[in-house]
């Protein structure tokens, strides 16, 4: 039986950790179990930075974006001599269980752990929506929020002058954002890793849109093509005055959408319940609007095939 919960946020933050903290420790001291908060994810883990966690330490942190226990990475966390330092650590405060939140990094640091002997569940936060095992990851859905906003803005003035507005966005190893925020911003064109990128269609589709439109909408994953490039070309080759903007990290900040607050906190009781029940090596999910818990290894083998029927949808509404 558990009686000391430890918890750290890993690897990239997204707006809804907050939530999901609060609400480990509020199940947890709920069912009389003491929860320590671990500094900056697994470096804090093997530096020690650990504290016990009270009912007010997470007060008004639901609204807040980030994560107030910090995060930070550390590549060397997969030398086991590193985690036998962690799981002194968390020995020499008692600590039974550990919940962790953050994205495929984070989780498999977990699964190693777990099977050094430390009890593990994991909650999916990444803004990037690629733990393959869950519709939804905390932070998506606020991410795709904040594009929207910048682009709806973007439109305005790209209308005004007659431009073509291309739109980096984040997303490096998943076209989520990038095809999910298509769809809702009726986008020209959408190049990511799954749907490829072929300057030639680009151009084509564009030159299509100039005929009746006023303005032209491209999103682009980040690290696929330099979008400063694509830019002039676009401009060359077509009726449209072509600007790059890179939204960055701006994508990560920010308040929380309601969804990624009660996804986040109802998956933060889950999480505690898992470990209550004797589970661990697990990841709490939604899988069809039901919260399950499935297997570290099994979450991340899993492939997420619905973003090319999204992608099949867009291209048929240009």
């Amino acid at each position: 039986m558990i009686k000391k919960v430890g918890i750290l946020t890993s690897g990239g933050d997204a707006p809804g950790m907050n939530a999901a903290i609060r609400a480990v420790v509020r199940t947890s001291i709920y069912n009389n179990l003491e929860v320590y908060g671990i500094y900056d994810g697994y470096r804090g883990l093997y530096e020690g930075k650990i504290e016990r966690l009270f009912r007010k330490s997470v007060s008004e942190r639901l609204m807040r974006g980030g994560t107030f226990l910090g995060t930070a990475r550390l590549p060397e966390f997969s030398n086991p001599e590193i985690r036998e330092v962690a799981i002194e650590n968390l020995n020499e405060y008692g600590i039974d269980a550990l919940v962790t939140i953050g994205g495929d990094g984070t989780f498999r640091g977990a699964l190693a752990l777990d099977k050094m002997g430390i009890k593990c569940v994991g909650i999916p936060g990444t803004i990037d929506n690629d733990i393959n095992g869950t519709d939804y990851t905390i932070g998506f859905d606020t991410a795709m929020n904040t594009v929207i906003d910048a682009i709806d803005k973007l439109r305005d003035t790209s209308s005004s002058h007659r431009r073509c507005s291309i739109i980096e966005v984040m997303g490096r190893n998943c076209g989520a954002i990038a095809i999910w925020t298509g769809i809702a911003v009726g986008a020209e064109y959408v190049a990511s890793k799954e749907t490829g990128f072929d300057i030639d269609d680009i151009v084509e589709v564009i030159r299509q849109a100039s005929r009746f439109k006023r303005h032209a909408v491209v999103i682009v994953t980040e690290n696929l093509t330099n979008v400063d490039e694509l830019a002039k070309i676009i401009t060359e080759k077509t009726p449209f005055e072509a600007r790059a903007t890179v939204l960055g990290h701006v994508q990560r900040g920010g308040s929380p959408t309601v969804r990624d607050r009660v996804l986040a906190s109802t998956m933060g009781v889950k999480a505690v319940e898992e470990l209550l029940k004797g589970n661990s090596g697990c990841c709490i999910c939604e899988v069809g609007n039901k919260l399950v818990a499935i297997p570290f290894e099994e979450a991340l083998k899993m492939e997420k095939d619905d973003l090319m029927d999204k992608y099949r949808a867009l291209k048929v509404l240009w």
